[in-house]
């Protein structure tokens, strides 16, 4: 059974705003992370934090990539090969320098968010691209910006020892969007978590498989 979660006045769409949103905030706070912690694990993940922050980096390049062709692939990405530097690590199609340090990495963040928020700004809403979770529309690819963004922060944050609880309005747009099937009623950001894998509700276990559905909604 679908439903919306609960925040008072109808819910837009998920924007290009939002995007620049989620990751100015998150970029707030990882200038605060302290410069010994970056090889650090990533809260549940098996990545450490330069890892984890150079993966969602390469998630908005991705996601603003696919939207460029001017009749975009749609059954299959862009095809942009991909690496990885250990077997257990993420496959990526850009690495940051690591003599530029933290604060290259950082710049790397905010260069592919301002990619994918240009390319919403720029793009019809009616074109169609490729995405494992369903062809999407820009909407839809503005949306996996942001969850990558806000749940990818909450993994960081966990590993560095530094709060992060993004605005519950941002929260409520994303569930709607790519996760219609989520509990309605409870606090957003709790519910995204949840909705990743990376927590609890109450009458709800946490979930060791998730997906969510980047296809245009009606």
């Amino acid at each position: 059974m679908s439903r919306s979660v609960e925040t008072g006045p109808v819910l837009s769409a998920v924007t290009a705003d939002d995007v620049d949103l989620a990751v100015r905030l998150a970029v707030g706070v990882l200038r605060d992370a302290p410069a010994d912690g970056w090889a650090g694990k990533a809260g549940s993940l098996e990545w450490d934090c330069w890892e984890t922050v150079e993966h969602l980096a390469n998630d908005l390049f991705y996601y603003a990539v696919q939207l460029g062709p001017q009749s975009p692939p749609l059954d299959t990405h862009v095809p942009i090969a991909l690496s990885r530097e250990r077997p257990d690590g993420p496959t990526v199609f850009l690495h940051a320098e690591r003599d530029a340090g933290p604060a290259g990495l950082l710049q790397v963040l905010e260069a592919c968010g301002a990619l994918l928020v240009a390319m919403m700004r720029t793009t019809s809403p009616q074109v169609r691209a490729h995405h494992a979770a369903g062809v999407a529309d820009p909407e839809g690819f503005a949306a996996l910006g942001v969850v990558e963004t806000l749940v990818h922060m909450h993994d960081v944050a966990e590993g560095f020892g530094l709060a992060w609880t993004p605005p519950s309005a941002l929260c409520s747009r994303v569930l709607v969007r790519l996760f219609p099937e989520a509990p309605g009623g409870g606090d957003p950001w709790l519910t995204l978590l949840w909705a990743t894998g990376r927590g609890e509700l109450p009458g709800h276990p946490r979930l060791t498989t998730w997906r969510w559905d980047s296809t245009p909604r009606s």
